[in-house]
């Protein structure tokens, strides 16, 4: 759950997420197979989102290729319903799905006016709305998502700080 939280990736996305997708300490790579858009996607890794996978690489079978791999059968991952149910196991059957994770992202990150909304689209692997404008921009925006996941990930562990006190 706190990986889906803090890359607000969506859960499609993140069930089929490989280790070999890490392509260095700071960056991971959601190949296009699994994007709805079918094209790669830059994940810019926090500080948090990097421990959160230092603990689950420490609980993943060696020979599982998956990042969040079935418990099952470590050569699968775990299936569409595994986050929802965790949810539901957690009390929020009927006010939150994966999905939700990336609406609450993208209200936050907006209305706290640090961040340019092209930032925050691409970081939502979003399409672009004018067609012209989607057929020449190509900017990644790299540098400015790569601080803004840092600070989304400190928000987010804020917030559950506050919450637990």
């Amino acid at each position: 759950m706190l990986l889906l939280a803090h890359t607000f990736l969506r859960t499609a996305e993140l069930i089929g997420a490989q280790w070999s997708e890490l392509r260095d300490p700071e960056t991971w790579v959601v190949p296009e197979e699994r994007m709805k858009r079918r094209i790669p996607h830059v994940v810019p890794l926090s500080g948090r989102v990097r421990a959160i996978l230092e603990e689950l690489r420490a609980m993943t079978e060696e020979e599982s290729p998956y990042i969040l791999a079935s418990s099952q059968n470590p050569r699968c991952s775990i299936s569409n319903n595994t986050l929802l149910f965790a949810l539901y196991r957690l009390g929020y059957k009927g006010r939150m799905t994966g999905h939700g994770f990336r609406a609450v992202a993208s209200t936050v990150l907006n209305e706290s006016t640090l961040w340019g909304r092209d930032a925050i689209e691409r970081q939502l692997a979003h399409r672009e709305t004018d067609q012209v404008r989607e057929a020449y921009h190509r900017a990644e925006y790299l540098d400015e998502r790569r601080r803004m996941m840092a600070w989304w990930s400190g928000y987010l562990d804020e917030s559950r700080s506050r919450t637990q006190a």
